[in-house]
């Protein structure tokens, strides 16, 4: 279950950003979807992916020994390649500086209200 929740969002964070691309306009950015709650959901489906893959390895004896692949993405992920890439790639942006403003970077959540 926890790995179809985490193949869902990121098939559909993907599949919006597909549909989003095709009409997308310099300096225009995403914030439509599952992107209103999270700035990459298509990360965050990745990680949830790796941790289900975790929880089924633990039936299994020294499956324990499993979560350093979701540990080891996760990382790599949110603290190396994935997010801060694209961060600094974005940030000219003065839309994106809005949306990082009000928008969490990994793990989706409400949107945090304008001052």
């Amino acid at each position: 279950l926890i790995w179809v929740c985490g193949f869902a969002v990121e098939a559909i964070a993907d599949m919006q950003l597909r549909d989003f691309v095709k009409t997308k306009k310099p300096g225009e950015i995403m914030t439509k979807g599952l992107w209103r709650y999270s700035r990459h959901p298509n990360y965050f489906g990745e990680t949830v992916q790796w941790w289900g893959v975790f929880v089924i390895a633990l039936s299994i004896e020294g499956g324990i020994w499993a979560i350093i692949s979701p540990i080891t993405i996760t990382f790599l992920l949110r603290f190396v390649s994935g997010v801060p890439y694209l961060e600094r790639k974005y940030k000219q942006y003065p839309a994106f500086r809005e949306y990082m403003k009000e928008t969490n970077a990994f793990i989706p959540w409400f949107p945090r209200r304008k001052s």
